[in-house]
């Protein structure tokens, strides 16, 4: 989508000649200089076919059509043959790093609250060596603690060198490992920890304080807590029978001779992974070593020339099957990974205090993951920015802006504008970003487009789940089309189901749609001690191969590149018979500027949509101040008038992105608390909890559908 370019004719008129004569003047030498045709013909080419020539598939990338690819190295099978393989190809190269705290100071906002505040120094490096023989004493002295092979055990820790090294001790001495997300309610955490009968855990001194502690009465089996922070902590006031054990104890305890240790086979269980709990109660997905192998292989044969070069910065939830793909990716590669938090992650982050730089800025990576919500805020924020500029920066900006975005839609860079014009916003990401993931949820079109254009990098927005290794599609770097997820992986093949219900259908022209099926050695085992889903969404074809129903609606273009339409969750039928597509709707609106997040609501025995919405703060204080409304956040909020002005610009959104009449939300609340994973309402990657929405804003929804 263009930006507005609010200037006149005559001034963009010359705007448009210069940069016309400096094309011309350029196109040629750097045409044939840049191999521009290559890349073009390169992007688009077919990437992937229907092996059946069936239009419903199975589909499978052109490269291997005879057989998917399910190894990095040949007979590198297990995930401690992987980190082996990198300890001798890498020894000395840097493989984990953590910054050092320098000095901690609480800050007093205006509203009295209190915010921490930190100043980070350094990263400081351990290198594969080091890496692997912490991870080996671990194991050990887990080990010499009573944990057996084949035994789970949990670990419950926020991203950080410690959760890597001890996931590669349990990789090494067959301690199946069960990941839960650290923002799961007590009753979920138990549940998990229950299921899978666990007696050792591993976990953070902040999180057995706030999240571990209330609940260790209900975990009656657990035995063992290491706390992976090194300063020694005593617990006086934890049930009896529990022992608290420090890691570098732990470790010390595996220094000793040898514990016997119990070698993996591809088939079994590396880690049990429960799901962020967005449609109930979190569910465990058995995840076999050769899952995972075959996973990272799809992933990494997508970036071109990853190598031990290459920095990755760590920070999304490691418990997120998007957030362990893409470290084992790295560490199967020898690049170095450091560690980071949404809270240190760049110099404007919460808690990192004025002046002093965040964490993209000290490391630069060259490499970064993260889920559409947080590129959603970076798009908001700088475009917020850009409004506030003079008059000639805002116009230098837009034309730019403009002018690269018709540049890359025909396959060509804009080195000077890069330079001249998206180096501060580039800087953002710390300035050496060559490859951008997005995964976890839908990336709208406009922020897609945003990140390719100021942070001048390719997005590869992938598609894939749990129940897959994360493993899917994800779109060539060489692709800049948008609202794509890409072809299918090396390791994957992908066919269509007619939902008939739906009106999706395989034969649709132009395009074959219908619900998207996985199949390939990444599809995991299935969900721990949960027969019937795992008859339900499971199955295994008369060629042994094993399949996982998503429920996602997509379709496949000419080219070969899937993309994802609709949910079956998501759809409702309203009264009159019409189908809404919820996360359609929250698609499209989310790109209001207004609009910092928004959940689309239906009832099927009412006649219209109405939706819950969080506000953007600044635009709706400067909402209010244009209509002459004052008050807190809350007071606008739950302010007649602005709730009507709010509806309008969402309207007037909604026609412009094409939505349907009925699709259109004719009622909303506004909520001035943001929706948090810590509140319940959104999952660690910031899906929603619609269950969770709709009980929290009940009282609202009988509102807006009459009821009070």
């Amino acid at each position: 989508m263009k930006l507005k370019e609010d200037m006149s004719p005559l001034l963009l008129q010359v705007f448009r000649s210069v940069v016309w004569v400096y094309s011309v003047i350029t196109f040629l030498p750097w045409y044939l200089l840049s191999g521009a045709s290559r890349s073009q013909a390169h992007a688009k080419r077919v990437k992937a076919r229907s092996v059946s020539r069936n239009p419903a598939g199975p589909y499978r990338a052109v490269s291997n059509q005879l057989k998917l690819v399910s190894l990095l190295h040949e007979g590198v099978d297990t995930l401690d043959k992987v980190f082996e393989y990198a300890v001798v190809h890498f020894p000395q190269r840097d493989c984990l790093g953590t910054r050092e705290v320098l000095s901690e100071e609480d800050e007093i906002q205006p509203n009295g609250k209190v915010f921490k505040k930190v100043i980070l120094g350094d990263y400081n490096w351990l290198s594969y060596e080091d890496t692997f023989h912490l991870s080996q004493r671990f194991g050990s002295g887990l080990a010499a603690l009573g944990q057996k092979p084949l035994c789970n055990i949990a670990v419950f820790c926020e991203t950080r060198a410690e959760w890597i090294i001890a996931a590669q001790a349990c990789f090494m001495y067959n301690f199946p490992l069960v990941t839960l997300y650290s923002t799961l309610g007590g009753a979920a955490i138990a549940h998990g920890l229950n299921e899978t009968e666990v007696t050792h855990i591993i976990t953070s001194k902040d999180l057995l304080q706030s999240r571990l502690k209330a609940i260790l009465m209900d975990v009656p089996r657990l035995k063992h807590i290491i706390v992976v922070d090194k300063k020694p902590t005593s617990w006086p006031d934890l049930p009896r029978g529990i022992m608290v054990h420090n890691m570098a104890a732990v470790q010390e305890l595996g220094s000793k001779p040898e514990n016997s240790k119990s070698q993996p086979v591809p088939s079994d269980i590396a880690v049990i992974m429960y799901t962020s709990g967005s449609t109930g109660i979190p569910k465990g997905v058995m995840i076999s070593h050769s899952n995972i192998i075959a996973g990272i292989t799809g992933m990494a044969e997508r970036i071109p020339n990853l190598n031990e070069n290459d920095t990755y910065i760590g920070y999304l939830p490691l418990a997120h099957v998007l957030e362990l793909s893409a470290e084992l990716v790295c560490v199967s590669h020898g690049c170095r990974i450091g560690y980071s938090s949404p809270q240190t992650l760049a110099d404007q982050s919460s808690k990192i205090k004025k002046g002093s730089k965040g964490d993209t800025s000290v490391l630069r990576p060259t490499l970064m993951a993260a889920v559409p919500e947080i590129m959603d805020r970076i798009y908001k924020n700088v475009m917020t920015e850009v409004e506030e500029m003079s008059s000639v920066q805002k116009t230098l900006f837009v034309l730019a802006y403009n002018y690269k975005m018709e540049q890359i839609s025909k396959g060509y860079s804009t080195p000077l504008c890069d330079r001249l014009v998206f180096r501060k916003v580039r800087s953002l990401l710390g300035g050496n970003t060559r490859v951008l993931w997005s995964g976890g949820a839908p990336l709208s079109a406009a922020t897609q487009r945003f990140m390719n254009i100021c942070f001048c990098c390719p997005v590869g927005q992938g598609y894939g789940l749990t129940e897959t290794c994360g493993a899917g599609t994800i779109s060539e770097l060489s692709d800049y089309s948008t609202g794509r997820v890409g072809a299918p992986l090396v390791c994957s093949e992908i066919m269509l189901k007619d939902w008939e219900e739906g009106g999706y259908f395989s034969t649709d022209k132009p395009n074959p749609r219908g619900e998207i099926l996985i199949g390939g050695p990444n599809v995991t085992m299935g969900y721990y001690k949960n027969e019937q889903k795992n008859r339900e969404d499971f199955f295994v074809d008369a060629n042994g191969q094993r399949w996982f129903c998503t429920g996602d609606i997509g379709e496949f273009h000419h080219d070969g590149c899937l993309k994802i339409i609709d949910r079956k969750k998501d759809l409702v039928k309203l009264q009159a018979g019409e189908y809404v597509s919820l996360g359609k709707v929250e698609a499209v609106l989310k790109n209001c500027p207004l609009i910092d997040n928004i959940c689309a609501y239906a009832n099927s025995d009412e006649s219209y949509v109405i939706g819950f919405v969080v506000p953007n703060q600044k635009q709706l204080t400067t909402l209010a101040e244009q209509k002459g409304i004052r008050g807190s956040l809350e007071e606008l909020c739950n302010h007649a008038e602005m709730e009507k002005e709010v509806l309008h610009i969402i309207t007037d959104a909604a026609v412009t992105g094409k939505l349907e009449r009925f699709e259109i939300p004719k009622k909303i609340c506004l909520s001035p608390e943001p929706w948090t994973p810590e509140t319940g309402l959104v999952t660690d990657a910031f899906k929603l909890k619609r269950k969770e929405l709709k009980t929290h804003y009940q009282d609202d929804i009988e509102r807006m559908y009459g009821g009070k």
